[in-house]
């Protein structure tokens, strides 16, 4: 019974990060996070985001997502914030004091907004995977309804900025 007890107490949210770190290795919060995005690939339809999000039906989740992989690092509302609108998350990171603009060159784990009109509004995120050779690898949700590995020219006109969590 006392065995029991401890199982279900290292199994509580408060470990999350401690299980992560023992599955997929330890490593500095901006790789955890591109780890956790890298394990969901074409996860489809974004069901699994939302609901966790708390809403009980089909939404734009890009932004979800970035704040669900936030939480299975355990970094949620301390490093990312929750939220479920571009324009929030942009505001948080603005408001912190962690953003850069378009031409700052991202690092892993930074979170890329994209404005698809150049209409000077964002209207969609993701997680910076690497850059390399002047190409932003990123991980996205809701990137044609599925979790997808992108890239773009570091000079992209479709990037809008970056949010640069304290990790």
């Amino acid at each position: 019974e006392e065995q029991q007890h401890q199982v279900e107490d290292l199994l509580s949210s408060q470990y999350d990060v401690l299980w992560f770190n023992l599955l997929y290795g330890s490593m500095d919060g901006n790789s955890a996070i591109v780890t956790a995005a890298l394990n969901e690939l074409n996860n489809t339809g974004g069901e699994k985001y939302w609901r966790w999000y708390g809403l009980e039906t089909r939404t734009e989740w890009c932004a979800i997502f970035v704040s669900w992989a936030a939480n299975e690092i355990g970094l949620l509302n301390t490093t990312i914030p929750k939220f479920a609108s571009v324009r929030v998350g942009i505001n948080w990171f603005k408001q912190n004091g962690l953003w850069q603009e378009k031409s700052y060159v991202p690092r892993t784990g930074d979170i890329i907004f994209f404005d698809w009109e150049n209409d000077g509004k964002a209207n969609h995120t993701g997680i910076v995977e690497k850059v390399e050779d002047n190409v932003i690898y990123t991980v996205e949700g809701n990137s044609d309804d599925a979790v997808k590995e992108r890239k773009y020219d570091i000079n992209s006109n479709v990037i809008f900025g970056y949010g640069v969590p304290k990790y």
